[in-house]
Formats: C-alpha cells, sequence, structure tokens
C-alpha cells in the first residue's frame, strides 16, 4: 500500500547501486581505511598498512575494491601510490548512521 506522503527511499532503477555501495562500504577493515583516509586527506599505502595493522596485500585488496567502486582515488607519484576519498557523501553516510546507532543503543539503554 502506497501513500503519497511517504515517498520512496530509493528509485527502483537505484536499489541495486545503493546496496552495492552499503555493501562495498561494509566491511570494518574498509571502514578502518576510510577512516584514516578522512583523518589525513591522502595516505600511501605503506601509511595505510602502518595505521591500520593490517597486511599490505589486504589494504591493497579493500583499496581496489573501493577504487572499482568510486569510493576512493588513487593518485601516482614515482612508485607510490596515494589514495584519498573520492565520494564526498562517504563522511555524511557514515556519521548519518553512527549518530543512528549511537541515539538506539542510548535509546535502549
Amino acid at each position: 500500500m502506497s501513500d503519497a506522503s511517504n515517498p520512496p527511499l530509493l528509485r527502483d532503477a537505484m536499489i541495486e547501486r545503493v546496496a552495492r555501495r552499503l555493501k562495498v562500504m561494509g566491511d570494518p577493515v574498509r571502514l578502518q581505511l576510510l577512516n584514516l583516509l578522512r583523518i589525513h586527506d591522502e595516505l600511501s599505502v605503506q601509511a595505510l598498512v602502518d595505521a591500520s595493522g593490517q597486511r599490505q596485500a589486504n589494504v591493497s585488496k579493500h583499496l581496489g575494491i573501493m577504487m572499482r567502486d568510486g569510493l576512493v582515488k588513487r593518485r601516482k607519484e614515482g612508485v607510490n601510490a596515494y589514495y584519498s576519498i573520492d565520494d564526498p557523501s562517504v563522511p555524511g553516510v557514515c556519521l548519518l548512521i553512527a549518530n543512528a546507532i549511537g541515539e538506539t543503543e542510548t535509546a535502549d539503554e
């Protein structure tokens, strides 16, 4: 049953794309890497490895997934690759979800 005062969250054509983006963002390691990139604006793969405690192969794998989905971008300088957030909605999405979770946990206590 549809109510004109409650429009759909998404157009049908966008459901798959939004689900994919949320799936990509839904991995804890990827969120950790995004968090580091948000704090530092741009980091090399080695800096992300050092700061995250993850193995280089794992960091590279996750950066590749996020780059293919448009969350991060890469800049090459010599033999080094530097990554930064490419989707300006990432901080807002994370903050919105974090605030909603925080409010829910507070309300349940």
